[in-house]
């Protein structure tokens, strides 16, 4: 099975959370994980917006940073570019979706072209039930 995360469902697997072990046991079992090349700032983002915040201290964010980073070499990436454009305009016409959520739709559309067995994981209501219209399975949480 391959694994699409949006960012949503990458923060679980580095901060403690509700739905840190569904998406923990989803990695365990997919022979591939994949994400949109924006994850990357994303992630990051949101980390340090927790650190910010208080929820993580100096120390854990270096943590979950290095892990998160050291995972994100490793994950298939969908880059951002022309070929997602048809996708997003066709996307953004039927639902009301943020930029970010958009690009991992269209981005794990493109990617389930090429694989019949692919699961979506995003925590996002909206996302998800946009992306289960697309007939896109998604992780249930």
């Amino acid at each position: 099975m391959i694994l699409y995360c949006d960012t949503s469902a990458l923060i679980k697997r580095y901060v403690m959370e509700s739905g840190t072990d569904i998406v923990d046991a989803a990695w365990n079992e997919a022979s591939v994980v994949s994400t949109s090349v924006v994850a990357y700032a994303e992630g990051l983002a949101a980390f340090h917006r927790r650190h910010r915040e208080g929820y993580l201290s100096q120390k854990e964010l270096k943590t979950v940073s290095d892990r998160f980073r050291n995972d994100f070499s490793r994950i298939v990436l969908v880059p951002v570019d022309r070929h997602l454009h048809p996708a997003i305009n066709d996307l953004l016409r039927k639902y009301s979706l943020r930029g970010f959520d958009v690009i991992h739709l269209a981005s794990v559309l493109i990617f389930s072209d090429d694989s019949e067995d692919i699961q979506f994981a995003c925590f996002d209501g909206n996302l998800s039930k946009a992306a289960a219209k697309e007939g896109i399975r998604t992780l249930a949480a």
